[in-house]
This record gives structure tokens, sequence and C-alpha cells, in this order.
């Protein structure tokens, strides 16, 4: 048997701290290229194979993903974003009804980039953040309201 090479007292002194991981939070399918990280790119991935043309002799090639520049209006954060995005995901962006709805109802293991996680992060800090000022907002209003008709009341005695 092998010995310990961290003594008890000190592993247990370091459990409550987790230990983070250089992999993403979610799992990937298959191994997705740098560029897709960048992007909305919705798990597209350039795509091998060959041409075969009527001499019969095969040629190696490769699909690249149909990527557009596009600026894309986040309603949350009332500005444009500038985005890499395939035409796959404009077409899943327009039926989910905009950005905001398609960041926020698709899962995180299914947006394959680190991009479209921080955007989503940032729209729900953002709606988070509206919330609550919205919700200071209202307790302000009906103490001012409460404060109004206490003074405004005649006192009993």
């Amino acid at each position: 048997m092998l010995p310990l090479l961290v003594a008890p007292e000190i592993s247990l002194f370091f459990s409550h701290i987790k230990m983070l991981s250089a992999q993403p939070a979610y799992a990937l399918a298959r191994a997705t290229f740098k560029r897709a990280q960048r992007g909305l790119f919705g798990g597209k991935h350039i795509q091998f194979g060959n041409n075969n043309p009527f001499s019969k002799k095969k040629t190696r090639r490769n699909w690249l993903p149909n990527v557009q520049n596009k600026n894309l209006y986040s309603e949350s954060l009332s500005q444009f974003i500038e985005v890499k995005v395939t035409t796959a995901v404009l077409r899943t962006i327009d039926k989910k009804g905009g950005l905001d709805k398609y960041l926020l109802e698709t899962r995180d293991k299914n947006l394959f980039s680190e991009k479209a996680l921080e955007l989503k992060s940032k729209i729900i800090n953002h709606n988070n953040r509206q919330a609550r000022l919205q919700a200071k907002a209202v307790s302000v209003a009906e103490t001012a309201e409460v404060n109004v008709t206490s003074a405004s009341a005649p006192a009993s005695a």
C-alpha cells in the first residue's frame, strides 16, 4: 500500500475548498474548434469528407459552418451585441423570439460556447438587478403611502 502524501489533518483542513476544473461545466459531445467558443455556433463543427468526381479520384476536403457577423439586439440590455453566429442559430433565434429568449430558454450544455454563457449570465444578472430595483421602488412607495395616510389621519384620543 502506498503511503499517504498528505497528512489527514491537512486534508480535513482543505476539504471545504472546491477544486476547480479546467474543463467547462457542460459536457461536449465532441471537440469543438476554438472559433466556436467566441460566437454562437449552436454545436456546428467543421465536417470532413471527400469530393467524388466522375473520374472517381477522391480528394479530401472540409465543410465550414456558415458563419455571419451580426449585430443582434438584446431587449434586456437595451443594446446591440456584435457576435459571430451561424445561420442555423439565427433561424433558432427568430423561432424563439429574440436573442434574450434564445439564451434564457436554451440549456447551458446546448449552447456550446463560452461567449453564449457569458451573454446569458449578463442578461440574467441585469434582469435580477432590475427586479431588485423594482421591488425596492415598490417598498419605498408603500412606506411613503403609509406615512402620508398616518400623517393625514386625525388623532383619536
